[in-house]
């Protein structure tokens, strides 16, 4: 039985099919996405998005569609459906659609009349490629389709409209064409497994909308360009294979590349096959250099994301020769003790006080998968640079450690920390000074650091960081623990104690080294569960605070004013359960266990086998953001082998309410 599955009702249904994605990337960092009716509703999907460092180094829309036309008895049968701006759609090829089964790869039944036609895409692993198999499984009579492709050529960000600059001409190449739009692209090669017609017929359609950016506030309207159309016979029980690519390439080796890639995918046949499937696409090899991508279809990499995603997309697999090149990659753009934590090229955005403490944390990760002895001789240099540049007060907005250990960080119009959203120039949440999370990252960042000085038996080292390691959990409890409450403040400045009850505070209890005893630990987690915790992750703010936003939506403004004000994100999920399994241990498995199977519901929402971004804070907890997220998708990875290593672990008696999730 198929896993993910679309019948008819579900297809026909725009409300429901338009609100499902699908995504494939690859290891060449192009990638391919649409709807599930393939119905673009944003202006990243297409068919063929690949990057152009040669144009600006970002993503671009090469291929946007592919529209499909069945020919009987000289009647047309389009099976495509575009929206066009005054809420047109047309055609309404959907109406077609039988079936869709996500099993590794994307399949789409049609039938029209007499006529069964199975559409398979598959996106090449590590070229910049997609492949489309049409199988006729019924017909009673000659058929024939049509196929006219769509092209944009244009950045992600942007959208194409009307205009006489681009290339008409056209070059014959095996069985298609090798078109351009523009001077300074790519040639696009279209190709189909056997001999065609093509048409040339340059032409644009105009005023396509992409209802997702109207949502989001932003121009929603663009023209596309078509160079032309191709016309072949099909008979019952053939295949024919197009191929999008920037390569020429041999049509009769399109069947066999096919069956090839097909081998290499990961079925999505179960929760944790769709993860490890959807890890795999973060994961692209730009040139010489490893990256995580953090996110589709927007983000770029970021060093933060990059840290705290690391383990579960490579080492929950025991892919250790990937964690150490996207790791040695990242080290080489360290500037002073910080990392880059947005833009690209000479553009690089360093503004994170967490991201260089995130390291220590990965590092750790991949010692206890690795076992690797040589971490201190090959990373030590990188460790001491960022303590002690923090300890000194020589990195930028004003970090720098107090006399009591603790790290202040900050300045006015600016956030360091992970809540960074701005809004007209203006921090969301500035959280300027003490902040809860940067400093259990510090004291565990500087506990693990004497750890492997310790082995490695750098005396001089330890004489100057253990005191500093000692007199921090006094310090950390001292101006976080609201005794009161039994929870942690979120950011202490001077005299200032933000009582806001927010996930940061989770990570006093996850991390491998905390300042607070158990029963402070239970206090933080008693909390969190009761004020944060959803089906999907934790609030980043506790609904009884007047600031609390539930629901992430409308245009860029009222998006970035709830980002970190009330939205869910999965990924601290991650957290939470490593502090409770810490806490409760075996007693906490069923809990964590039930949590983390409920995130099996979304596998057929929004990012279609893969994990979004964040969801709203209250029911019914909509999907939104990005369809898919590294550090949601590798947390969930990461939790499941938590979970796995617990089943044979006997553990202390802890009576709790675990029945709790807001």
């Amino acid at each position: 039985m198929d896993y993910i599955k679309f019948d008819k009702s579900n297809l026909v249904n725009l409300e429901y099919s338009l609100t499902r994605e699908l995504l494939r990337s690859n290891r060449a960092g192009s990638y391919a996405s649409t709807t599930i009716i393939g119905c673009n509703t944003r202006k990243y999907h297409g068919l063929l998005v690949a990057p152009q460092p040669q144009l600006d180094g970002g993503m671009h829309v090469l291929l946007s569609l592919l529209d499909e036309t069945i020919i009987q008895h000289d009647q047309e049968f389009n099976l495509a459906i575009h929206k066009y701006k005054g809420e047109k759609y047309n055609p309404k090829g959907h109406k077609y659609v039988t079936d869709f089964v996500f099993d590794p790869n994307p399949v789409i039944t049609y039938r029209v009349g007499g006529v069964v036609l199975t559409k398979e895409m598959l996106f090449a692993g590590n070229s910049d490629s997609i492949i489309i198999k049409y199988t006729l499984v019924e017909a009673n009579s000659p058929t024939q389709i049509r196929f006219r492709p769509f092209l944009a050529y244009r950045n992600i960000h942007a959208l194409s409209k009307a205009n006489n600059d681009v290339e008409r001409k056209y070059e014959a190449i095996p069985h298609g064409i090798k078109v351009r739009m523009y001077l300074g692209y790519p040639h696009l090669h279209l190709q189909f497994s056997k001999e065609n017609e093509y048409v040339h017929a340059p032409d644009w359609y105009f005023d396509f909308e992409y209802m997702r950016e109207k949502a989001r506030g932003y121009e929603s309207q663009e023209d596309l360009y078509t160079p032309g159309y191709f016309e072949l016979s099909i008979k019952k029980g053939e295949s024919v294979y197009f191929m999008a690519s920037l390569d020429v390439e041999d049509p009769k080796t399109f069947a066999r590349m096919f069956s090839q890639e097909i081998k290499k995918r990961i079925n999505r046949d179960n929760f944790e096959n769709c993860l490890q499937n959807a890890a795999q696409q973060f994961i692209v090899k730009r040139g010489k250099r490893f990256e995580i991508v953090a996110g589709f279809h927007w983000f770029g990499r970021v060093a933060r994301d990059t840290f705290i995603s690391l383990p579960g997309l490579t080492l929950v697999q025991g892919d250790f020769k990937t964690f150490k090149a996207i790791l040695d990659n990242s080290l080489t753009e360290m500037k002073g003790p910080l990392f880059p934590n947005s833009g690209t090229g000479l553009k690089l955005e360093y503004n994170s006080v967490d991201a260089p403490l995130w390291l220590f944390w990965t590092l750790q990760q991949y010692i206890k998968y690795s076992g690797d002895k040589t971490v201190w001789k090959h990373y030590g240099s990188y460790l001491k640079l960022i303590l002690n540049s923090f300890r000194a007060g020589d990195a930028p907005f004003n970090i720098h450690m107090l006399d009591s250990g603790l790290l202040y960080a900050g300045i006015t119009g600016t956030a360091v920390t992970w809540m960074d959203a701005v809004v007209d120039g203006k921090p969301v949440t500035p959280r300027i000074g003490l902040a809860v999370e940067v400093n259990a990252l510090w004291y565990n960042a500087i506990r693990f650091a004497i750890e492997l000085a310790e082995t490695a038996g750098e005396k001089e080292f330890l004489n100057e960081w253990k005191p500093v390691a000692d007199r921090i959990p006094a310090a950390f409890v001292d101006a976080f623990w609201y005794k009161e409450k039994s929870y942690l403040y979120d950011y202490v400045h001077g005299d200032f104690r933000d009582k806001s009850v927010r996930p940061n505070q989770v990570f006093a209890a996850s991390l491998p080294y905390s300042a607070l005893t158990d029963d402070q630990c239970k206090g933080v987690l008693d909390r969190v569960q009761s004020e944060l915790l959803t089906p999907y992750g934790l609030r980043t703010l506790a609904p009884k605070n007047p600031a609390y936003k539930p629901e992430y939506t409308g245009g860029p403004v009222s998006r970035d004013l709830a980002y970190h004000q009330g939205s869910v994100f999965p990924w601290l999920f991650g957290h939470f359960a490593e502090a409770w399994l810490k806490l409760y241990e075996q007693d906490g498995v069923a809990y964590i266990t039930k949590i983390y199977k409920g995130f099996e519901t979304v596998m057929a929402e929004h990012g279609i086998g893969t994990i979004s971004e964040l969801y709203d804070g209250d029911p019914p907890y909509r999907p939104s953001g990005a369809i898919s997220q590294a550090w949601s998708v590798s947390e969930l990875l990461r939790v499941n082998q938590m979970l796995n290593a617990m089943k044979s672990v006997k553990g202390k008696k802890i009576i709790v309410n675990q029945d709790s999730i807001v």
